[in-house]
């Protein structure tokens, strides 16, 4: 006897979708990590490296991925 192949359905993501609104709060965060980045870079580029990386690193991954605005359920 063969062995039974089952391949599940996909389920439907459609109701899933989150619903995003834009906060001005969100895209003042990142503007205000770019301008320590920025003054960082200004002050001591070599001394501060290791703080730019991390801020760079946060900004690339986590803070995409992890901070979103919040949402008011009314």
């Amino acid at each position: 006897m063969g062995k039974v192949l089952v391949i599940p359905a996909r389920p439907n993501a459609g109701h899933l979708k989150r619903h995003r609104t834009s906060d001005p709060r969100y895209i003042d965060g990142q503007r205000l990590l770019v301008a320590a980045m920025e003054y960082l870079v200004k002050a001591d580029p070599d001394g501060n490296r290791p703080a730019i990386e991390l801020i760079s690193e946060h900004v690339r991954t986590g803070f995409r991925m992890s901070d979103s605005p919040l949402q008011n359920h009314e």
